[in-house]
């Protein structure tokens, strides 16, 4: 068994690289050839914590397995991960346990790339702004995405805590080379050509009165369906893609509360990104009059973590990273 730390999972993985490799999950995802219960949610010790368990299998890849993740909502402020956890693999045919890999890493990369590829997919070619809701990992990755699949010039950033955003901003400035500002007007940064909402927000964030037509939305922070980061009338206005129809059913307050209010309905949801991959949906309509707003909805699905992981204890072997234990079942 080969164990993965965090930081190995950087060295082995890229983001352009992931985004490339949510390509073949998301096909799969939407082909019917995987094994994707819904993930597993227990409260601990209170309303802030919780426990997730999150298994799959693809038919495929030669394993199998399952993330378990902690979530800590009041981590970030004593400076540690909300999301920590692990990914374990299975050998597909014996069953034997085959890697241990650090999950919150993984997670911050992938759940990053997929909404690279919903961009890539979906907003206008040359886009060149973008707005960025949260001052987390998520609003790191992200920023790191959009650069990845867009000629991203400009970024805002809005944070519910103005201190925060500041130094998420001084951070950033320090690593990139392109304009980078905080804003304490969430209108502001809807302003721009993409945006990506990355926050814990039980309520709405972001507004469909600040939204320019032609602008592509990923909403990446709610998963219940209860919370949502934007309200009934963004919705409205949009095409709304998702990662899984499932997921968006248990788990998608962001659009399942406008459907249930009736402020939309199911023709405002096109489908999921492995659908609009092979080519059986339609996306961004190029040169259209309205000026088409997009929304790609991500709940973060555990094909993501099974095909990274896969990719990564491939080239770790490769590369002879990582801890192996020989005896781990004697």
């Amino acid at each position: 068994m080969r164990i993965l730390s965090s930081s190995q999972v950087r060295q082995l993985l890229s983001m352009s690289e992931c985004i490339e490799l949510m390509r073949t999950t998301m096909l799969a995802t939407s082909s019917g050839e995987v094994n994707l219960p819904l993930r597993a949610v227990m409260p601990v010790q209170g309303s802030d914590r919780f426990l997730a368990q999150m298994p799959g299998a693809s038919h495929e890849l030669g394993y199998y397995g399952s993330k378990l993740l902690s979530l800590h909502a009041n981590n970030p402020a004593a400076g540690l991960p909300a999301i920590q956890g692990l990914v374990v693999l299975f050998d597909a045919e014996t069953g034997k346990p085959a890697a241990i890999l650090e999950g919150a890493e993984i997670t911050g990369i992938r759940t990053a790339a997929v909404s690279g590829l919903a961009t890539q997919l979906l907003a206008a070619g040359n886009a060149s702004t973008c707005g960025v809701y949260g001052t987390g990992v998520q609003a790191a990755s992200h920023i790191e995405a959009m650069r990845t699949v867009r000629p991203v010039e400009k970024v805002i950033v809005w944070g519910r805590n103005p201190e925060k955003a500041e130094a998420f901003v001084r951070q950033q400035k320090a690593k990139l080379d392109i304009e980078i500002m905080a804003t304490s007007d969430p209108a502001e940064a809807a302003q721009c050509e993409v945006l990506c909402t990355v926050t814990s927000a039980e309520e709405p964030i972001l507004l469909g009165e600040w939204i320019n037509p032609g602008t592509h939305i990923n909403l990446v922070g709610a998963h219940s369906l209860t919370a949502r980061e934007a309200d009934s009338d963004l919705v409205a206005k949009s095409v709304v893609y998702v990662d899984s129809m499932e997921s968006l059913r248990k788990e998608g307050g962001d659009i399942m509360i406008p459907l249930e209010e009736g402020v939309i309905d199911e023709s405002n949801i096109k489908g999921e990104l492995g659908q609009l991959l092979a080519g059986d949906i339609e996306g961004r309509v190029e040169g259209d009059s309205d000026g088409q707003i997009t929304i790609y909805k991500s709940h973060g699905i555990f094909m993501q973590d099974l095909y990274v992981a896969d990719y990564l204890l491939t080239k770790a072997k490769e590369a002879d990273l990582g801890t192996v234990i020989e005896d781990f079942q004697e």
